[in-house]
């Protein structure tokens, strides 16, 4: 340990020890090998005054249409229809379901007002109820998803009957409409608030853009010889928190990647290239950090600490208690470090707009976060 303090070395592995030929009356020698984390060098020159290029934070027309089509949404009324339900339809039906007979309170829904595709009992009523008509009776097994407790992973025996169906009226884009969905009297009012307001959002998120765009542009062209071991259990790290996610809405992992058209194979190498920019651009941090001088100050663990008190509901003494005894204020420390770094490349950067709005990628697949 001390070696490893005197040379400000981070170890990522356990050292493998090599005893040296034991000798009566002499010291013990041995040798440790361990795999310690990167150090990156970088010069000023080479992190400072960067320029990027962030989209334009004024919205589109077409976004402000899409906002009032969103609007009507909310606002529409459901009128009954005769036609067979087709997806997005609405379906007013009792639903009953029975296991070995014994019908389940918990799972069946009388007077169910539903969706048609939003999953919001089982995703095969859904598939069944396309298509059919008011006094139709529908019958099929299911299994029960993660949000039923106990009933998770059940097959259940499903029986609905199908009482109306009935489909959105969206209110013509007029000025009643703007009095019945606002405090405004006309269309044109209502259009300039949704325009302020979007225009809000947008300099918001660019805040997290042009972070972003700063420290890809810091990184761009930089090699870093990783060991395999931080980038696999960084990997590892995201897969599980996807996982998590989704069963914490009820699903699975596979659930997810088959909607979003992924197999696994792509999706652990997809969050393995997530992996390796995330731990990269935390060396770069580091690096920034130790060429200026950054650290994290007392107030600077009080303020962080304060925050997790307030987001969880805590004494901040009990908070601090928690990461002393599970070793986490070092990690703390080092988020606060490594922030208080992009801060630095941010506030140094040269930042023009761009005189209209980037093109949007693809939604990226559920591991995609660097976090």
């Amino acid at each position: 340990m001390r070696a490893l303090r005197e040379h400000d070395l981070a170890p990522i592995t356990d050292p493998e020890i090599d005893l040296d030929r034991l000798e009566e009356g002499k010291p013990l020698r041995f040798t440790a090998t361990v795999e310690v984390r990167p150090r990156l060098i970088l010069e000023p020159e080479r992190y400072r005054g960067v320029e990027v290029q962030a989209p334009s934070t004024e919205p589109r027309e077409l976004e402000v249409d899409e906002y009032l089509d969103h609007l009507r949404e909310r606002f529409a009324e459901l009128e009954v229809v005769e036609r067979p339900a087709q997806k997005g339809d609405y379906v007013l039906a009792d639903v009953r379901a029975t296991l070995h007979g014994t019908e389940l309170p918990e799972v069946s829904r009388v007077g169910f007002l539903t969706e048609v595709g939003s999953a919001e009992l089982v995703p095969e009523l859904d598939r069944e109820l396309e298509g059919k008509r008011k006094g139709d009776i529908l019958k099929f097994n299911a299994t029960l998803p993660e949000r039923f407790g106990e009933r998770a992973g059940t097959e259940v025996t499903f029986q609905a009957l199908v009482k109306e169906v009935k489909t959105k009226k969206l209110s013509a884009l007029d000025d009643e409409f703007a009095k019945t969905a606002s405090e405004f009297d006309t269309l044109e009012e209502l259009r300039e608030d949704v325009l302020s307001k979007l225009r809000t959002l947008k300099e918001s998120e660019s805040v997290g853009v042009v972070r972003d765009l700063v420290l890809r542009k810091v990184m761009e062209d930089l090699q870093v010889d990783l060991p395999d071991r931080m980038v696999d259990e960084e990997t590892e790290r995201r897969v599980e928190s996807v996982k998590e996610r989704a069963e914490r809405a009820g699903t699975t992992l596979d659930a997810v990647l088959t909607a979003q058209g992924w197999d696994e194979l792509q999706f652990r190498s997809d969050a393995r290239a997530h992996a390796i920019r995330g731990v990269t651009a935390d060396l770069v941090l580091e690096a920034v950090a130790r060429a200026e001088g950054i650290t994290a100050t007392q107030e600077d663990m009080d303020r962080e600490i304060k925050a997790l008190a307030e987001a969880t509901g805590r004494d901040p003494k009990d908070v601090r208690r928690i990461l002393e005894r599970s070793g986490q204020v070092g990690s703390l420390a080092g988020d606060i470090i490594r922030t208080k770094a992009l801060d630095l490349l941010v506030e140094s950067a040269e930042v023009t707009r761009e005189g209209a709005p980037a093109i949007q990628e693809p939604d990226p697949p559920p591991s995609q976060e660097d976090e």
